[in-house]
């Protein structure tokens, strides 16, 4: 059975350390829809919880505080630095008898994406996108045209309900995104013309401001 691992920090939540030292996560957007959608799901966390004694203590407490029953097996969450492979390594290595590429670590950061293939799990760049990873499906670059009076609030609504991320706003006409064939053609019975120009790897820049708003 695939197991999702993910990192936390800009992509998961946001962190903030309070006043007294302790650490608050707020979910960044799509984020609990996703987990929604995973709940039948092995999720795990591999993060890097900061210096200090007692660093992933604090993080731990926050996880749970911000995602309260999302990963509750201990043995996939994963606390330390991501600066080779190691670590995600001792991840597949939790999941008891998954292989590693059955395995999917979900992170912004490129470089770390990396390490994650170099021990031979699959990635993703977007919680967005941990399904379509799990499931081995592509990303595809694509133009998506807004006419017949379609504006860019309802493009951000409709993106928001699929596998699609806005990469760039061109105009209130156009605009690039990365999608799955499932996001392409949930955007299509919205009313929005796409037309897929390739495929997308993992690395790709998501630029646009979170909320999908032009």
């Amino acid at each position: 059975m695939s197991v999702i691992f993910f990192d936390i920090g800009a992509t998961l939540a946001d962190a903030h350390v309070e006043p007294d030292g302790s650490l608050t996560l707020q979910p960044r957007p799509r984020v609990m829809a996703v987990l929604d959608a995973l709940r039948d799901a092995r999720t795990g966390i591999i993060s890097n919880p900061g210096q200090g004694d007692g660093a992933a203590a604090r993080a731990a407490a926050a996880l749970r505080e911000a995602f309260p029953g999302r990963f509750a097996d201990e043995a996939l969450v994963h606390w330390g630095v991501k600066d080779s492979r190691g670590i995600f390594d001792q991840a597949v290595a939790s999941t008891g008898n998954a292989a590693a590429d059955d395995c999917v670590f979900v992170g912004e950061d490129a470089q770390e994406r990396a390490f994650a293939r170099e021990a031979g799990m699959r990635t993703a760049a977007h919680p967005v996108f941990g399904l379509a990873a799990m499931e081995n499906r592509p990303l595809f670059r694509a133009r998506i045209d807004l006419h017949d009076g379609l504006t860019l609030p309802e493009l951000a609504a409709a993106v928001n309900e699929t596998e699609a991320l806005v990469v760039q706003v061109v105009s209130d006409r156009l605009a690039h995104a990365t999608v799955t064939e499932q996001g392409a053609e949930a955007l299509e019975r919205a009313g929005f013309t796409v037309d897929l120009r390739g495929p997308a790897d993992d690395t790709v820049a998501f630029t646009v401001r979170d909320d999908q708003s032009a």
